[in-house]
C-alpha cells in the first residue's frame, strides 16, 4: 500500500473520531467559555501535545506492549477513568458557588494560581483519556511495519497534531466568540456543572470498558 493510501485510510477514521465530543472537546469548550479565547487556545495546545505524545508512543510500539501486558492496559484505563471522575466531581462542586466565585478546579492547581494552567489542564485530560490509547493502538499502529521510514511516522504524528490544533482552535474561537459569550454570560456555573457531569459519565464508561482487551 502506498503512503498516500495509508494516510487516507488512517485519517479517514481519525478525523471523525477527533471531531466526536469527548473529554478533549469538553475541556476546550469549558476553558473557552469560562476563561476566554486565550485559555481555550492554551487548552487546545495541551490537547494537541497529548495526542501527539500518544501517536508517537503508538507508532513506536505502545500497542504491542499493551496487547502483551493486558494488566497494564487495565491499569491505564482504571487510572484514567478515575481521574476523569475525580475531575468531574471537582468541577461540579465548584459550580455550586456563585458564578463569580467559580474557579478552575483541576489537578494542575498550584498555590497562588487558583485558576490553574489551561495548557496543563488540556494535556492531563488527554493523557488520562484511555480512549486515545485505544484509537491509536487500533488505527495507527497497524499501518506501521518494520520497513516504515521514520520520516513517514513523523509525518503521521505531525498530521495528528495539525488536525487537532486546527479543529480545537475552531471550537475554541467559536465558543469564546462575542455572541456565544454574551448568550451564556450568566450560565457559567451551569457550564461548569455540565462539564463535571460529562467528565464523570465518560470516566464511568471508561471504567466499565476497562476489562475489554487491547488488540494490536
Amino acid at each position: 500500500m502506498t503512503p498516500v493510501l495509508i494516510l487516507a485510510s488512517v485519517f479517514a477514521i481519525f478525523i471523525p473520531a477527533l471531531m466526536l465530543p469527548g473529554p478533549d472537546f469538553i475541556a476546550v469548550v469549558r476553558s473557552s467559555m469560562i476563561r476566554g479565547t486565550a485559555a481555550g487556545l492554551m487548552t487546545t495546545l495541551g490537547v494537541t501535545l497529548g495526542l501527539g505524545f500518544y501517536a508517537s508512543l503508538s507508532l513506536l510500539g505502545l500497542s504491542a506492549v499493551l496487547a502483551e501486558y493486558q494488566w497494564l492496559a487495565w491499569t491505564v484505563r482504571v487510572l484514567g477513568g478515575c481521574y476523569l471522575i475525580y475531575l468531574g466531581i471537582r468541577l461540579f462542586l465548584a459550580s455550586r458557588g456563585k458564578p463569580e466565585e467559580i474557579v478552575i478546579e483541576s489537578a494542575c492547581e498550584q498555590p497562588g494560581r487558583p485558576r490553574g494552567n489551561p495548557l496543563l489542564f488540556g494535556f492531563l485530560v488527554t493523557l488520562t483519556n484511555p480512549k486515545a490509547i485505544v484509537l491509536f493502538a487500533s488505527v495507527f499502529a497497524p499501518a506501521v511495519t518494520t520497513g516504515t521510514p521514520l520520516w513517514f511516522m513523523g509525518l503521521m504524528v505531525a498530521l495528528v497534531m495539525a488536525s487537532s490544533l486546527i479543529w480545537y482552535s475552531i471550537v475554541s474561537l467559536f465558543m469564546s466568540s462575542g455572541p456565544v459569550m454574551r448568550r451564556f454570560r450568566n450560565a457559567q456555573h451551569w457550564i461548569e456543572r455540565l462539564a463535571g457531569v460529562c467528565f464523570v459519565a465518560i470516566g464511568g464508561r471508561i471504567l466499565a470498558d476497562a476489562r475489554n482487551p487491547v488488540t494490536p
